[in-house]
This record gives C-alpha cells, sequence and structure tokens, in this order.
C-alpha cells in the first residue's frame, strides 16, 4: 500500500511538472517580460497556438497607458491596421510631451495553423513616468476560423481579474501579456 502511493504520488509530481510548462505557455506572451522605464522596448508577442484547433486569422492587441511612439512590424500576408487616440493623460516621451499614439494595432487576413506558432512585433517607448516595479500589461485579442480567445485579463493590486477597461473585448478569462517596469538605467 505504502509503495504503492509513494508511486502514485511520483506520477502526480512528474504529470504536474510536465504540465506546468504547457499551461505557463498556452496564452499570448512576451518574449520579453522586463524592461526599463524611460526606455525603448521592442514587444515580441508569440502567438503559441490557435482557438481550439482552428487557425488564427487576426491579432489585436491593445496598447497599454504608458507605452507611446508604437511602429508594428507588417507581416507578409497579413493586413496591419493602426488605430491613433488620445492619452487619458500627457505623457512624457525623452521629455517631450504626447497627448495622442497608437492605442490599438491589427494583423488580420492572415492564417496561422493550429500547429504552428508566429510572433507579432511592435516597437515602442516606455513613458518616463511609467512606475518602476509594476506591470505593463497588453491585452491581445485572437481571432481564429473558429473561436476567440481573449488574453485580456489584468490582475487587480489584489490578484483578482480587472476587466475594467476591455469591456468591448467581452468577457476576461485568459491572462493579458506582461511587462514588468524595472527603474530606469
Amino acid at each position: 500500500m505504502f509503495r504503492t502511493s509513494l508511486i502514485g504520488a511520483a506520477l502526480v509530481s512528474v504529470a504536474g511538472a510536465l504540465a506546468g510548462p504547457s499551461i505557463a505557455f498556452a496564452h499570448i506572451t512576451l518574449q520579453d517580460q522586463q524592461a526599463p522605464v524611460a526606455a525603448s522596448y521592442k514587444a515580441v508577442l508569440r502567438v503559441p497556438h490557435g482557438c481550439n484547433g482552428s487557425a488564427t486569422v487576426a491579432i489585436r492587441v491593445r496598447i497599454p497607458e504608458g507605452f507611446t511612439d508604437v511602429k508594428p512590424m507588417p507581416k507578409p500576408g497579413w493586413k496591419l491596421d493602426v488605430t491613433r487616440g488620445t492619452y487619458q493623460k500627457p505623457m512624457n516621451v525623452r521629455g517631450t510631451k504626447v497627448t495622442e499614439g497608437v492605442s490599438e494595432v491589427d494583423w488580420s487576413g492572415g492564417n496561422l495553423p493550429d500547429a504552428y506558432y508566429d510572433e507579432f512585433v511592435l516597437t515602442g517607448y516606455i513613458g518616463d513616468e511609467a512606475p518602476a516595479g509594476q506591470t505593463m500589461y497588453f491585452p491581445v485579442v485572437q481571432e481564429c476560423e473558429k473561436g476567440v480567445n481573449r488574453w485580456i485579463e489584468i490582475p487587480a493590486a489584489g490578484g483578482h481579474a480587472d476587466h475594467g477597461g476591455h469591456a468591448d473585448h467581452g468577457e476576461a478569462g485568459e491572462p493579458a501579456a506582461g511587462l514588468k517596469l524595472l527603474p530606469k538605467r
């Protein structure tokens, strides 16, 4: 009995260890998950799969407040649309006040089969007043031939999801890609 319990516990531990990495990388993430405030940053969004076996046909990224001077990288075979808007409050970018910029980047019309992964890239500047020590989130909606993944869940201070500001994307349930802000260099 004791030996069976040890074997069972060992199998559960191994299964948990193997499941851990697949769960951690099951959502859209940033390649580099830390960057200093008041610096340029290349956001490489990794798309590891489609929606329950269905191919990805569109990626929509909400640009977080404090990330400015955004320039997306075009992808062959995908249409690129950029939405601009006014910032909630003016931001300092290399000592200059900026009041508007890119608020959303959309890649659409492509076809990324579920069996493959790809990366969607944009560059920008982490504002001079961005709070070091906190996390900046990049909410992403992944549209597929059949289905949608809404990677928009942002933890509140208490660890619960904060769906504020993203109601137009529907209900959350999947984590947004996070960027830990480091002190200025």
